[in-house]
């Protein structure tokens, strides 16, 4: 059995140590590709210390009369998920995993970048209702296949309401990543409701990016905040190095290797303060709604990979400085060390010894959320 339940999650006496596996678990596992042998893969996510996953469950395609899907890739450069077309069977995948997951004592945190399928299903979401029943349903789903004590949280929707992850919704007049227009709240707060009716015991968010520092209380109907923060979205850094978020083509990258490293080497100090700034902005959003701090994708630069002159050494450098400038403000509850903590990155995943550094502050750290009700006896993490 696990050591955390869902109704302990997310106020734990120490702060979980995440890493991000999205929906490259079940997308990626051809020869060479990183999850071809899960329990391979999660016995190395152990050994680096880490206790907890966020991982796709598809909850759109994972249906009770669901049949394998047909996926279209969303990019073709970048190393999370397919770059091709795929049919995939996400739940009985799902609960193969979720019991290996269990065995080793690694809590998952369920989210969904909705994937489109040669169907768009997603499309099919038409009210908040109709997104949270869809998790509703995968819930009764692994409730009878008796794995959903591995589960910690349900994340509604990876970034909402960003186009990539969320079609179905219309955030016009606004950006359509803008989370923080009162249309996209409402939204929000009518589907993270709507669940909890129905699921009251098992803790519900939904992630978001970007800040905005007069939106403070209004993020209380969460159970906890999913903020994903990193220095290139906490500054200028991109504009600064001519890059770009281009999916299907290196141009990105190509900005990265020949200015990235050398311009955040010029100035670090510049760069971690940004990045401070952007967490302590959060953590007074946390303190001002009362409700812990996860997050699993952070602190140096959305995108990254491995490549000529694409060192991974300044991205752990900053990755370090977040893991610990976050705990620091004892508002965390789950920290991830960088969205690049998975095998299909070889450079930040061989260095054994730099993860289980950071595992063991995150896990050695106290939740001390000012103010917020302490921590439920006995109420420890996942070793």
């Amino acid at each position: 059995m696990m050591n955390a339940s869902p109704a302990r999650f997310p106020r734990l006496a120490h702060p979980l140590a995440f890493a991000m596996w999205d929906f490259s678990w079940l997308e990626r596992r051809g020869p060479g590709a990183g999850y071809e042998d899960w329990s391979r893969a999660l016995d190395e996510l152990g050994e680096r210390g880490y206790n907890a996953l966020r991982i796709d469950p598809y909850p759109h395609l994972a249906g009770p009369d669901a049949s394998p899907a047909l996926l279209e890739p969303v990019w073709s450069v970048h190393d999370w998920g397919s770059a091709e077309p795929l049919q995939v069977n996400p739940l009985p995948a799902l609960v193969e995993f979720l019991g290996l997951c269990r065995d080793r004592e690694i809590t998952v945190g369920l989210s969904t970048w909705f994937r489109k399928d040669a169907g768009d299903r997603r499309l099919r979401i038409t009210s908040p209702e109709a997104h949270a029943r869809l998790w509703c349903d995968l819930v009764s789903q692994l409730r009878a296949q008796d794995v959903l004590d591995a589960v910690c949280y349900v994340d509604l929707c990876n970034e909402f309401p960003g186009e990539l992850w969320a079609p179905f919704f219309d955030n016009r007049p606004d950006s359509s990543w803008n989370c923080m227009s009162e249309k996209a709240l409402q939204w929000m707060e009518a589907a993270v409701r709507s669940f909890r009716t129905a699921e009251p015991g098992i803790p519900v968010t939904v992630s978001v990016v970007g800040y905005n520092p007069s939106v403070r209380e209004r993020w209380a109907f969460m159970d906890f905040l999913e903020p994903h923060i990193w220095m290139s979205q906490s500054s200028d850094f991109i504009e600064r190095i001519g890059g770009n978020y281009n999916n299907f083509d290196l141009s990105g990258y190509e900005a990265l290797a020949a200015r990235g490293e050398s311009t955040y080497r010029a100035d670090p100090a510049h760069w971690q303060q940004l990045l401070c700034a952007r967490i302590e902005g959060w953590a007074q959003i946390a303190r001002a709604c009362q409700r812990p701090i996860v997050t699993t994708e952070c602190w140096a630069v959305v995108n990254y990979r491995e490549g000529p002159g694409l060192d991974w050494g300044w991205i752990k450098e900053l990755c370090e400085y977040g893991v610990t400038a976050a705990l620091a403000t004892g508002c965390w509850s789950g920290i991830a060390t960088s969205n690049f903590c998975g095998p299909q990155f070889p450079g930040m995943w061989r260095d054994v010894a730099w993860h289980r550094r950071q595992t063991q502050l995150i896990k050695s750290a106290r939740f001390a959320l000012p103010g917020a009700p302490s921590p439920q006896a006995g109420a420890s993490a996942p070793r």
